[in-house]
């Protein structure tokens, strides 16, 4: 599985599947072949509901974001 984190508190958000990760890679810009980090807001997330994004992926980064302007992810293997 992969873990999603809040990369300013190290809070762990939640863990995702290979696909669902793979839909990240897929949809969002990775700054070099390591990036493992993406800044997500509520654009990002209204791209993602139009574009078939895994319900549970979906909820899990709403729930992150809360009433915040957005919020900085970081993945991890393990």
């Amino acid at each position: 599985m992969i873990t999603l984190r809040n990369k300013e508190t190290s809070t762990t958000i939640g863990t995702i599947s290979e696909e669902e990760l793979s839909y990240l890679i897929d949809m969002l810009e990775e700054e070099d072949s390591q990036d493992r980090d993406y800044w997500i807001d509520q654009t990002t997330l209204d791209y993602f509901e139009d574009n078939g994004c895994d319900d549970h992926l979906l909820e899990m980064l709403k729930d992150a974001i809360g009433d915040r302007e957005g919020i900085e992810i970081l993945w991890s293997a393990g």
